[in-house]
Order: structure tokens, then sequence, then C-alpha cells
């Protein structure tokens, strides 16, 4: 269902630089993923007192991600595990609902646990839905809302049953921002973002804050947004 172009409702992040952002100050990697987490807690915030914003996803993790460094790897459980627990009260005091996507099963029964608690504690919750992708890969996500359907004794498929076999059913982004200088998807939310606005930043995540956001929905609302049509 399109709704009004100029309304931002579902905002996606791919989270570029922490790496970077340390080394260019002669940190260690971790120190960038832990500016890098408050962050999400600035943005988020910032989001959920947007009345236009219904949705925030942000790529925490992709499955690509496992061929860092085994001690990279260590410390983001650690980090992940830690924002989990520490977010309760953020979520609380914001109204925030939280979701995770992804393939949940590569993570420990500890982190899975947080996962499955946090879900529930704010599933009433209305101001904004805060989506974590953990382990996440657009293809794998549409190769198995595809072989779910076929589960299900479906012959024929249509975007329409795709749309809502999708690990989440905020399938419509309006705007994909992408943080660090890079200018590609990097397999994240590929069905999801085939109409949305993309606005790439030199900005190192650490450094992405609330005004640089502010100036991404001003420059949206002045995009034309045409799906496919042409406007006279």
């Amino acid at each position: 269902m399109m709704h009004n172009p100029h309304t931002p409702q579902h905002i996606a992040f791919i989270m570029d630089g922490n790496g970077r952002w340390a080394q260019a100050r002669n940190l260690p990697r971790i120190k960038g993923h832990e500016a890098g987490a408050e962050t999400i807690r600035k943005i988020t915030t910032f989001c959920a007192e947007n009345p236009m914003i219904e949705t925030a996803t942000f790529y925490a993790f992709s499955t690509e991600n496992w061929k860092r460094p085994k001690t990279e790897i260590r410390f983001l459980m650690q980090l992940l595990l830690r924002y989990l627990k520490k977010e309760r009260h953020t979520l609380r005091k914001h109204n925030i609902r939280f979701k995770a996507i992804g393939a949940l099963d590569a993570f420990t029964a500890e982190i899975r646990e947080q996962i499955d608690a946090l879900e529930e504690e704010t599933k009433h919750n209305t101001a904004l839905t805060q989506i974590m992708a953990l382990n996440y890969g657009g293809r794998l996500e549409i190769t198995e809302a595809a072989n779910r359907l076929i589960a299900q004794g479906k012959r024929q498929l249509t975007s329409e049953m795709l749309s809502e076999a999708l690990q989440t059913p905020y399938s419509e982004l309006d705007i994909m921002v992408r943080t660090g200088g890079e200018m590609r998807l990097s397999n994240f939310l590929l069905w999801q973002s085939s109409y949305a606005e993309l606005f790439f930043t030199e900005t190192m995540w650490p450094d992405f804050n609330e005004a640089e956001l502010s100036k991404i929905l001003k420059a949206y609302e002045g995009r034309e947004r045409r799906f496919g049509a042409i406007h006279a």
C-alpha cells in the first residue's frame, strides 16, 4: 500500500564507518563499535519523537560479518548482549517497540533469550518500532520467504504473498541511509528498498547525528517519488 510520498514512515540505516572512525583516532576498532551503539540510541530516540516515522531499521550484523576476526566478533557479541540489556530503559521511556530480524539461531541462547524478552516486553509500545537486523541478509530473507510459501502448498507466488511472508511486515522502505562514504546496499533490505530514496553520507556512523538526519528528512520532502510512473 502506497502512503503519502512526502511522509517517511520507514527509514533504514547501513551503519558503516565504526572501525575507520576508531582508527582515525588511534583507538582500537572496538571503541568505534561502542561509539556506534550510542549513535543507535540517539537516532532511535530522535525517530521515536518524530510523529511521521513509524519504523527505524538498523543493519547491526550481516550474514557476511562472521568473516571478521574472531576477537572482533566476540566483542560484537558482548556489545550486542550489553546493548539488549541496557536498552530496556530507553525503549520503555520513549514508548518504542523492539523487533529483531535475521537468522537468529546463530546467536547464543543468552542473546536469543534477551531478544525474545525485549520483544515481549515492548510489543505494545506505539511511538516507534526499532528493528535490529542481526545475522541478516536480504537474499536469504527473500529465499526463506519463498520457501515458507512453497511449504504451505503455494504453487505460484505473487509479490503480495512474498511481501507478507518476509520477516518484517514493514515492507515499504521510504529512506535508506548509508554512512561512511560507501555507495552500495550490501545485501540489506533488497525487497523493501525497491522504491526507497537513497542517501549516502561521508560521515562515519559514530559521528552521524540528529542534525544530519534532519537534513536528510528535509531533502526527502523535496524529492519526487513516482514509483515507476510519469508525472506531468
